[in-house]
């Protein structure tokens, strides 16, 4: 089956792509009320789905949107969605609005039925010369604000987001990397980010990190970071989650990215400033292969039953 002819689940039902419809009032579309996963498939099973659809259903409980996601079901969808189109690889999309719900007029506790949606298509092929040269990033005169409930979380509202990407591409970078309102470090446009100083690996506090007493964590807690920060604790490679600022960043021995579709990606400048030797390092390229085996034997245990 050719993309162009992919069926997606919607409602929990397999509808050919271009008979998709939801509601005009829809709170999703009127008000970017829902959330989102993107997740990556091998061997026809997605990587962490359990922990893709909890992630998303605890931000619907923290941001306090009106639905109750029923976890099996959606991961059921997400399954039924791989199966009936005969993808082994592919990158698939979870989005879940509000509904068509009066966010003025619905009555408290009486969560609305939620609208669902799962696209899954052919993953994305990136050029392997971003793995083995690394990449260009930006640094965004955004700012992440831990003071926006929505901060960390998934959301719908993803315009301020790809604009920033957008900004990055324009000059031949591949990502642009948010500091939060204080000047910190806090993640790429698209992805979490990781340093390496002095063999040991730092990251950003995400949500729910936070120390006792701090601000909540304008980050998202990625699987994947998720992931790499297991398997280096499981190499005995010291893991850091504190406060960074642009001076760490820049004199980072390594720089990495994480998320669900390009897994783990070097990052060798920042805008004008070379990255140690301007190579991916060491460390870099051995969490890279360790996760690419993890996801293929993970996967492929699952498709095994």
């Amino acid at each position: 089956m050719s993309a162009a002819n992919l069926d997606v689940c919607l409602n929990g039902r397999m509808v050919r792509d271009d008979r998709a419809r939801i509601a005009h009032d829809d709170a999703g579309f009127l008000h970017a009320v829902g959330l989102f996963e993107t997740m990556a498939a091998r061997h026809g099973r997605v990587f962490r789905v359990d922990a893709h659809i909890a992630r998303l259903a605890e931000s619907a409980e923290e941001l306090g949107i009106p639905v109750e996601p029923d976890r099996l079901r959606l991961q059921a969808a997400v399954q039924r969605t791989l199966d009936h189109n005969r993808l082994e690889s592919a990158r698939v999309r979870l989005t879940v609005t509000a509904g068509r719900l009066s966010l003025l007029s619905s009555p408290a506790g009486n969560p609305a039925p939620l609208t669902s949606l799962v696209v899954a298509t052919p993953p994305t092929m990136y050029e392997p010369s971003r793995f083995d040269q690394g990449i260009m990033v930006t640094v965004t005169p955004s700012a992440a604000n831990p003071f926006d409930p929505t901060c960390g979380h998934k959301t719908l509202a993803y315009w301020h987001r790809l604009q920033t990407l957008r900004q990055a591409a324009a000059v031949g970078a591949d990502e642009s990397i948010w500091l939060t309102i204080s000047n910190h470090l806090a993640s790429g446009s698209v992805s979490n980010v990781f340093l390496v100083r002095g063999g040991t690996l730092l990251t950003p506090f995400a949500r729910g990190e936070e120390m006792q007493g701090a601000l909540r964590a304008a980050v998202l807690p990625g699987i994947t970071r998720a992931a790499v920060i297991e398997i280096a604790e499981a190499m005995s490679l010291p893991v850091q989650r504190r406060m960074l600022d642009v001076n760490d960043l820049l004199d980072a021995d390594e720089i990495f990215l994480t998320n669900s579709s390009w897994h783990l990606l070097p990052v060798t400048r920042v805008e004008k400033k070379t990255i140690a030797d301007g190579k991916p390092g060491p460390i870099s390229r051995r969490l890279r292969a360790a996760l690419l085996e993890l996801i293929e034997r993970e996967t492929a245990n699952a498709a095994g039953g």
